[in-house]
């Protein structure tokens, strides 16, 4: 597993700032600002930089459309919008020159605390949006002789995606910080160059596969 990051504060001598955790408060301000300032004024025209945004939640929308339907890919948008922006940009952060070797900054999804949080969060959601939808039928999806392997089937899932999540995004910061030591100019670029659609993808395969785990619930 990955290397334990020190941490960079610790507050009450329990709690450890680590440099994961900054660069997720970043991403969080960075992304509550652009949300802030695309929302105060929306045009019918929009501009440049609204139209950028609104061309990502539109192909957003189809992506879960594709996946969900388009009733309930309106209505569950939100987390899985969410989601999708939260692991691209902190997959993306890892291709910020410093992060991975400064102590202050780290890719957030190349730690497995994060990913299983993440993983815990998506299956938490998932069980919450299946009984809303109908506790009667959420039960009767666990009443079967094979009850115990379906327990673990749910179980599995989260541990899943958060071990693929972290081990693609741990091995590519990890090699690129190991040819960034052998040779800091030139070897990192052709894979930091490869990293830009590859940590779309780890995003892309993430939300995907969540929101599969959802239709089955969904369609039963």
């Amino acid at each position: 597993m990955g290397e334990k990051s020190e941490p960079i504060v610790r507050i009450f001598g329990i709690l450890d700032i680590t440099p994961e955790v900054v660069t997720m408060l970043v991403i969080i301000a960075l992304t509550a600002i652009v949300c802030f300032l695309v929302t105060r004024r929306l045009k019918e025209r929009p501009g440049r930089f609204q139209n950028v945004i609104e061309k990502g939640v539109e192909y957003l929308d189809g992506f879960f459309t594709d996946i969900l339907g388009r009733e309930n890919a309106r209505r569950y948008i939100w987390f899985l919008g969410s989601l999708f922006c939260f692991i691209i940009f902190a997959n993306y952060t890892g291709l910020i020159p410093g992060v991975g070797i400064s102590r202050f900054f780290k890719a957030p999804t190349s730690s497995l605390s994060v990913t299983l949080g993440l993983s815990i969060l998506a299956f938490l959601f998932i069980q919450i949006s299946a009984i809303r939808r109908g506790a009667k039928h959420y039960l009767k999806h666990f009443l079967s002789p094979i009850l115990p392997l379906l327990l673990m089937d749910e179980l599995i899932k989260p541990a899943s995606l958060a071990l693929r999540l972290f081990g693609n995004i741990f091995g590519e910061e990890t090699i690129t910080e190991q040819l960034y030591k052998i040779l800091p100019i030139g070897a990192p670029i052709p894979i930091m160059a490869l990293s830009l659609l590859f940590c779309a993808i780890q995003a892309m395969v993430y939300t995907m596969l969540t929101a599969s785990y959802l239709q089955e619930f969904i369609d039963e």
